[in-house]
């Protein structure tokens, strides 16, 4: 069906029957399927919500009416059946979709979305707009339970209820985040899913429900509901509430959303789905599925690399550690496997701490071990880390806390685009008085550099990339500058993920001749630690050479080499500051390597920028 929803959707939807909706849901499945298992991408999550999605459109008068996705990772349905079927082969491509919702792609995007929680602030706000016009669209905000146990969520849900403004929150309900659910919500929804007494005498009712006694059994419902379940959160807060009811029945899903569509308040629906719907390997494994590479479509293998990833590495350290030391313990924010901290959890579960999808709860939490004696490790990926930033600097930076932060998913990223690349946690960590920002450049200098850190009596960041770890350096760093290559006319001042990349730029200057230069000598050094700059090597560096160049896998503004640059107006040595970095501007997706070339980080671009500069400058 993919040549029919290239335009308008909204009439081909109305004019179907369930019999072509169901086939329709089974289309967008197989070819969701063949899709992602070519460009990667989250597909357990986006399988889950098929029949939701046509269900949404088929009601809703798109996009005059507005759909607020949470997170946005689910949408994928959303794109075929919004005028992109056939650009699937592009998705998280350079120049193809994104693999989130995106308004510069689509007038039915309302929104550009990449963390959870947001989306119901986000409705409230599109509704309340709506309603100071004077007009009567409908918003409509999809958010999953794993979502709902972050804290804007509740604030939301606190400010909408109040508010009374119709809106419709429609929670999607498949007990999965990424890693299991966790926490008091995740309880609560659980005794909402079981009562299976409640859902057999509800369906008794159902028979008994004429159109002259539906006043009465709706009184004795509420009476019967309330007395056999915790009363219901939501409705205390403000929120009509209906469900649980079957996500992948497509005619209740229609029949619910149309009647919620009338109703003149807060409506929250819950349904039921199975992530991974459709597709047995996801199903069976969706915490896999949630975001994976290239897989084979038929047996769902997405074959292991021999080597280790720096989550994986950082994972095995700590248990190491955490084996020496009973102190030592872990909080991740609902990534458990994705952060590498499962081993541990598995050996030492008392240790280990899921906060939910709820980054300041899990750093203040952090600080409440440490503040009794307890030594812990918040890890958290660095574009979540933003979510945190008051808590970083207030709760255990002005306390000067020896909390360590394992910052995961470092640098560009790549094919999640802009809401996830972490290239901003140099410039906004170093903005924090008392934090020590280090970057390691291999497993060993992972290991010294934790070892260090747990040695330390203030908050470290320890920041490593995605992907792989890279082979092993002649001698392990500590977090300490180190000169790696030996050179006279230039330095190269790397971190430990760019180190690579400046060690073949040297290379390539070394064999071209730059303008006015008989011959280029440039030495390499890799820094260790970012924040606070080592004052004694950098001052050492900018006396001995003509030029500096700096290269961090970080934002240029606010990072390592504006910190350099500073410095050096301060020392005024007339050394030549060349800073490399990411341009200041949100990055697309695309591969790590694709975007490096694009933006002038790969090992040709910055020797060309290095060579541009000496030769202007000789």
């Amino acid at each position: 069906m993919k040549d029919e929803f290239e335009g308008i959707i909204a009439e081909k939807l109305r004019n179907m029957n369930t019999v072509e909706m169901t086939a329709l849901a089974e289309d967008i499945r197989q070819d969701m399927i063949k899709y992602v298992s070519e460009t990667g991408g989250h597909l357990a999550s986006s399988l889950g919500v098929v029949e939701l999605t046509i269900a949404l459109h088929r009601v809703f008068d798109t996009p005059e009416d507005k759909i607020v996705w949470d997170v946005g990772h689910q949408c994928y349905a959303h794109k075929m059946l919004t005028g992109r079927w056939a650009d699937m082969d592009t998705l998280r491509r350079l120049g193809g979709i994104s693999g989130f919702p995106k308004r510069s792609e689509s007038i039915y995007d309302t929104t550009d979305p990449g963390h959870s929680g947001t989306s119901l602030s986000i409705a409230h706000g599109m509704a309340s707009a709506r309603d100071l016009a004077g007009d009567t669209y409908s918003c409509v905000a999809v958010i999953g339970d794993g979502a709902m146990t972050s804290g804007v969520a509740w604030e939301a849900l606190n400010s909408i209820g109040a508010s009374k403004t119709p809106l419709i929150v429609v929670l999607n309900d498949n007990e999965m985040s990424i890693s299991r659910n966790i926490g008091g919500f995740s309880k609560h929804l659980q005794n909402l899913r079981t009562s299976g007494f409640y859902t057999k005498f509800k369906k008794n009712l159902k028979k008994m429900n004429t159109p002259k006694g539906q006043k009465r059994l709706g009184s004795i419902r509420d009476v019967i509901k309330y007395s056999m379940l915790p009363r219901d959160i939501f409705e205390e807060i403000g929120f009509k509430y209906y469900g649980p009811i079957d996500g992948h029945d497509i005619d209740s899903l229609i029949n619910m959303l149309s009647f919620a569509k009338d109703l003149d308040r807060p409506v929250l629906i819950h349904i039921l789905t199975t992530k991974g719907k459709g597709y047995a390997p996801a199903e069976e494994d969706p915490t896999r599925f949630h975001g994976i590479g290239k897989f084979d479509p038929e047996s769902g293998d997405s074959g292991k690399s021999a080597k280790q990833s720096w989550s994986g590495a950082f994972g095995e350290i700590l248990l190491d550690l955490a084996e020496k030391d009973e102190k030592i313990c872990a909080v991740t924010a609902a990534m458990m496997d994705s952060t590498g901290l499962s081993k541990m959890h598995d050996k030492f579960p008392e240790r280990v701490f899921d906060a939910g999808i709820a980054e300041q709860h899990a750093v203040a939490f952090a600080e409440g071990l440490a503040l009794n004696g307890m030594r812990p490790v918040a890890a958290i990926y660095s574009t979540f880390l933003q979510r945190a930033y008051d808590q970083v600097l207030t709760e255990v930076c002005l306390q000067d806390l020896p909390v360590i932060f394992a910052v995961d998913r470092a640098g560009a990223t790549g094919p999640d685009g802009a809401t996830h690349q972490g290239i901003y946690d140099i410039a906004y960590l170093s903005t924090i008085p008392g934090m020590t920002v280090m970057c390691p450049r291999d497993k060993e200098t992972l290991r010294n550099m934790m070892e260090k850190a747990f040695s330390e009596t203030s908050p470290v960041a320890i920041r490593y990339p995605r992907g792989y770890v890279p082979d092993s350096f002649a001698v392990p760093g500590n977090g300490d500058p180190e000169i790696i290559k030996e050179g006279r006319d230039l330095i190269i001042l790397s971190d430990g993920n760019m180190l690579a990349e400046a060690l073949k730029a040297a290379e390539i200057l070394e064999e071209t001749l730059v303008s006015g230069w008989k011959k280029v000598s440039v030495a390499v050094a890799d820094v260790g630690t970012l924040h606070p700059i080592n004052k004694e090597f950098i001052s050492d560096c900018l006396e001995r050479y003509k030029f500096a160049a700096t290269l961090e896998d970080g934002i240029a503004n606010g990072g390592f080499g504006s910190a350099v640059s500073a410095f050096e107006c301060e020392m005024n040595t007339g050394c030549n500051i060349i800073e490399i970095a990411w341009p200041d501007a949100f990055i697309e997706h695309g591969t790590i390597e694709q975007l490096r070339d694009r933006y002038g980080m790969d090992a040709k671009s910055i020797a060309e920028k290095i060579s541009a500069r000496m030769g202007a400058l000789k």
